[in-house]
C-alpha cells in the first residue's frame, strides 16, 4: 500500500501527536481500504466513546480520520468522516463546499479502531459506486486531533496558504490509479 505522511497546520499544531502516516489502496469496485497511524502521546488525545456503528454528523468537531475523494477533472467530491467511536458520516459536494448532501452512493463496509500508549490505528474499507468507472482518484488524507487541553491539531498531506481548509482541491494530492483488470 502506498503510505503517505500528514503534516500539522503550522498554526494548528497541538503537542500531543508526532506524526501521522496513512497507507492508501484503492482496489476493484470503488474500494478503498485506509490505515491510519497516529504516533505520540496517545493519552493526551481525547478519544471519542464507543458507539454503535452508524452515521452521525459533526464528527470533524472532535478527533476524527477523513478522507476526501475526487475523480480526477470533476468539481465533485466526496467526504469521508471515520470516528474512533465507530460512527462514521460520507457526504458528497458538487464543488468546493457547493451542494453538500449526504452520499447515496458510497458506504463504510467495516472500520476498526485500537490504541495503545503510544500508537492509535484506524483500519476502514469504504466504497464509492459513485467514483468506481474514474480511472484515477484525488485524495485527500487528514485527521483531526482533538487533544485532552481541548486544542485542536489538524493533519494532512498538503494545506492551503492561510485557514485550514480540507475541503481544498488542491489538498487532494495523493492519486490512487483503477486496479487493473484481471
Amino acid at each position: 500500500m502506498p503510505a503517505y505522511d500528514l503534516t500539522p497546520h503550522p498554526d494548528h499544531r497541538g503537542s500531543a501527536v508526532r506524526s501521522i502516516a496513512v497507507d492508501a489502496r484503492r482496489g476493484a469496485g470503488g474500494v478503498l481500504r485506509l490505515d491510519y497511524r497516529v504516533r505520540g502521546a496517545i493519552d493526551a488525545v481525547r478519544w471519542p466513546e464507543p458507539a454503535a456503528h452508524e452515521f452521525a454528523d459533526l464528527l470533524w468537531q472532535h478527533s476524527c480520520f477523513e478522507a476526501f475523494i475526487g475523480a480526477r477533472g470533476a468539481a465533485g467530491y466526496r467526504e469521508y468522516n471515520l470516528s474512533p467511536s465507530s460512527r462514521f458520516a460520507i457526504y458528497a459536494f458538487d464543488g468546493h463546499r457547493d451542494g453538500m448532501r449526504n452520499a447515496a452512493d458510497a458506504i463504510v463496509t467495516g472500520q476498526h479502531f485500537s490504541r495503545t500508549a503510544d500508537e492509535a490505528r484506524m483500519s476502514a474499507v469504504v466504497r464509492l459506486d459513485g467514483l468506481a468507472q474514474a480511472p484515477l482518484w484525488e485524495v485527500g488524507l487528514t485527521m483531526v486531533i482533538e487533544e485532552m487541553s481541548g486544542a485542536k491539531a489538524l493533519w494532512a498531506l498538503a494545506h492551503p496558504e492561510g485557514t485550514p481548509d480540507f475541503h481544498a482541491r488542491d489538498c487532494f494530492v495523493a492519486r490512487l490509479a483503477a486496479p487493473d483488470a484481471p
